[in-house]
């Protein structure tokens, strides 16, 4: 008996990845797998719900740098015009129900990631945007976001700022009139800061209102004081297998995010955990697992 406890523990931790995928690959169906195996046995026959994948991957063309071609809020969503009509399907087939999925240029360029920086209340755009984009966004986006074009020679405003729907990191050298219309257009605090001594905190940072992805080398001094600001949990990692350059590598809201094809299963869980993007904390699963394996075998 002892000997078959011994084995069914060893049976469990071999599992135990595999039956960690299959959850956050969110198949609708019952396992097509066959083992005697009793703790893969018990997983089939189980009703337990499967997670969700609430994150996807995808490129824009040939880049993984999806977040320089696409800006997410809980309010709307920006697309750059042109590209494969999959990467504007992407976005609309999983936000077109709850928010307005927009293509548009800043500025006559696709960039739109890097040039702009928005959340719920508003957005914000550079002096290289022209009048006909200007006003097909305000025509596109609910009429409680304000559309504003903002003179700082600082243009690339998603590169130099980062923020969620309360607060807002921006590039120290940023202009004090900038601040100010940050604070005012977005409905911010805003904190000038750097982010593992870059100053281009819209680069190196991903955050929602529930949690945040930052530069890798950020200090645990640094997370803690980043943290603190923001009042979400924030973790240090990486997208599209090992990018530093997180804003470019993916885009994030409060219930779902989107990150470049070159993004690592392990990254992937990194992002939906930190974000809470998943309906159910894996650990929900493996408790219920070790609870079925004790009574199988005690």
């Amino acid at each position: 008996m002892k000997n078959e406890n011994y084995q069914a523990i060893e049976n469990f931790r071999y599992w135990l990845p595999t039956l960690h995928f299959c959850c956050v690959a969110s198949l609708q169906s019952p396992l097509p797998l066959c083992s005697s195996d009793p703790i893969l046995s018990w997983f089939v026959g189980s009703k337990i719900s499967v997670l969700s994948v609430m994150a996807t991957r995808l490129k824009f063309e040939n880049s993984c740098e999806i977040g320089a071609f696409s800006k997410l809020t809980n309010a709307y969503c920006l697309v750059a015009i042109g590209g494969s009509e999959n990467f504007y399907s992407a976005f609309e087939a999983e936000l077109s129900d709850v928010i307005p999925v927009v293509k548009t240029s800043i500025g006559g360029t696709r960039i739109v990631g890097r040039l702009c920086i928005g959340n719920k209340n508003g957005l914000l755009l550079p002096h290289t945007t022209t009048d006909q984009e200007l006003q097909h966004l305000r025509n596109s986006l609910p009429d409680q976001v304000r559309v504003q074009r903002i003179e700082e020679r600082l243009s690339a405003l998603g590169n130099c700022i980062a923020c969620n729907d309360h607060v807002a990191l921006t590039h120290t050298d940023l202009d004090k009139e900038t601040e100010e219309v940050i604070a005012d257009v977005l409905g911010v605090e805003v904190f000038r800061q750097t982010v593992a001594g870059n100053i281009l905190v819209g680069s190196y940072c991903a955050f929602s209102n529930k949690g945040g992805l930052v530069h890798p080398h950020t200090s645990v001094e640094d997370l803690d004081e980043l943290s603190t600001l923001l009042q979400v949990p924030l973790v240090a990692g990486t997208v599209n297998r090992g990018s530093e350059v997180i804003a470019a590598g993916m885009v994030v809201n409060d219930w779902t995010a989107f990150c470049g094809s070159d993004t690592t299963a392990t990254e992937l869980s990194v992002i939906e955990s930190v974000f809470k993007l998943r309906e159910a904390q894996p650990s929900a699963i493996v408790d219920e697992m070790r609870k079925s394996l004790i009574e199988s075998y005690v």
